[in-house]
């Protein structure tokens, strides 16, 4: 019998819903058996309420009831100190493999190293071997500011190297090979350079599941919601709903003790009308949650212009009726600050323009990427591009320079809306998640669409100008 893999990947805020969390904890240990191997392919630990409280380490709860085998860094891994993470690390039953991530390249220390993280491992079940080898997307460091002093080295050259490792340690050779990636589309340029069985991705919140030149390409998608199986024999993938699963009560009932002691059950407002935080709304252009969101940036700061990259809103379940302090930290769990820019207009129009067709890891065709308060921004999705934007109902004036309140997060990053950089900030107002709370205590959650974003269609206008022109 050929091993099985349990593929599971990209949990973040899945402990903050301890039924959730207790779901998948036992889908995972009903599918367990000798001849499976649960695997993890980043991040499994952070972002979330309870991650920012716990500093991930409420991960080694659901860990100790599933007893995972092998596991990789997400970019997110990196959201609390290395020291909080390396503790995870040696904490937690599985192993952790990662062969691109270095606290010093030049010298050869390997991030990590010291805890047990190893390039990569092999798995012994049912009388195969399989090879496990983990890489993390290389702009981890660009997007993450707790990990800007690593290096994130290139994942096609050290995947190789480390499978090709693992080969000539293993007397009777390699049965499988697989790679545990964090690198969002990545694995495609992966799948064409490495010899591998299989990639088990994540980064990307969308499932997949596809073959490129011979290498199974999985994702499970985020927010726990499922969990694929993967014959390594025949290559056939079994999609395993979380929902459907027993619960877990002892990952269930941990969870809701972290919650408890972390004290934000307060209750600060009350939601009449669902607010939806799929990954479909959240990305789809103007959205009911984006809108509270850059409008508590924007009535804490008094700027021209709130501005929220949609990566940065968590999905989650929907929020309705009483809404806590947790439920709001939930979405954007993130101990980032907003900052007000000056930002000239040009500028201003570029970031527009990125939100429009963004080159991202993580990115799908077709996805607005802003959420935006006091202005309006209409797109052509098909082309993509911006036709007008608008601040204040009035249209972007060339010589004027425009005060956007925005998390801290953008100006670091060069990955995305790279037209805001640091030399725009001009101060420096308070943490997400705490705008948010005094903002729903203030002024109640109750947003809605407003025409903030919309999209035209550019061609057909252009050809019902010439035709009335001809006319």
């Amino acid at each position: 019998m050929a091993p099985r893999l349990l593929h599971y990947s990209d949990l973040e805020n899945v402990y903050d819903t301890p039924e959730r969390a207790g779901r998948l904890a036992g889908l995972l240990r009903e599918l367990n058996g000798e001849d499976a191997i649960l695997a993890g392919s980043g991040d499994n630990t952070s972002p979330g309420v309870l991650a920012l409280v716990e500093d991930g380490a409420q991960a080694l709860d659901f860990f100790a009831a599933v007893e995972p085998d092998v596991e990789t860094f997400g970019n997110h891994e990196f959201d609390h100190s290395h020291a909080a993470l390396k503790d995870l690390v040696a904490d937690s039953p599985q192993t952790w493999v990662s062969a691109n991530v270095w606290s010093d390249r030049e010298s050869g220390d390997r991030f990590g190293a010291d805890a047990g993280v190893v390039p990569g491992t092999v798995v012994e079940t049912d009388g195969d071997s399989v090879g496990f080898v983990g890489v993390t997307t290389e702009r981890t460091a660009s997007i993450n500011p707790f990990a800007d002093d690593l290096e994130f080295t290139d994942p096609v050259e050290v995947a190789r190297d480390a499978l090709g490792d693992l080969t000539d340690s293993d007397d009777l050779g390699l049965d499988y090979a697989v790679v545990l990636s964090h690198l969002g589309r990545g694995d495609e340029e992966l799948a064409r350079e490495v010899e591998a069985d299989a990639i088990l991705g994540g980064h990307v919140p969308t499932e997949r599941e596809d073959e490129v030149e011979g290498t199974l390409l999985t994702r499970p998608g985020d927010g726990g919601a499922v969990v694929l199986e993967v014959d390594l024999e025949t290559g056939a993938v079994t999609r395993h709903r979380v929902a459907d699963a027993p619960v877990h009560e002892g990952v269930a009932d941990a969870m809701r003790e972290r919650l408890a002691s972390a004290g934000l059950d307060e209750v600060v407002a009350t939601v009449e009308t669902p607010i939806d935080r799929a990954e479909t709304t959240l990305f789809g252009g103007e959205s009911r949650l984006g809108n509270f969101v850059a409008d508590a940036y924007r009535w804490k700061t008094g700027a021209d212009v709130g501005l929220q990259n949609a990566g940065g809103i968590r999905t989650g379940d929907a929020l309705e009726g009483e809404v806590t302090a947790a439920d709001l930290v939930s979405v954007t769990p993130f101990e980032e600050s907003v900052v007000v820019a000056e930002v000239p207009s040009e500028e201003l129009r570029a970031a527009f323009e990125w939100a429009a067709s963004p080159d991202l890891g993580f990115a799908e065709d077709g996805w607005w990427h802003a959420q935006v308060s006091g202005a309006t921004v209409a797109w052509d999705p098909d082309d993509p591009a911006v036709e007008s934007v608008r601040v204040g109902g009035q249209p972007l004036d060339a010589d004027r320079t425009y005060s956007v309140a925005v998390s801290d997060y953008l100006l670091h990053t060069d990955d995305e809306f790279p037209s805001l950089g640091e030399d725009h900030r001009v101060s420096v107002v308070g943490i997400q998640y705490e705008i948010l709370v005094e903002y729903a205590r203030e002024e109640g959650v109750d947003p809605e669409v407003e025409g903030r974003v919309v999209e035209v269609d550019a061609e057909a206008e252009r050809e019902e100008l010439g035709s009335a022109t001809e006319t």
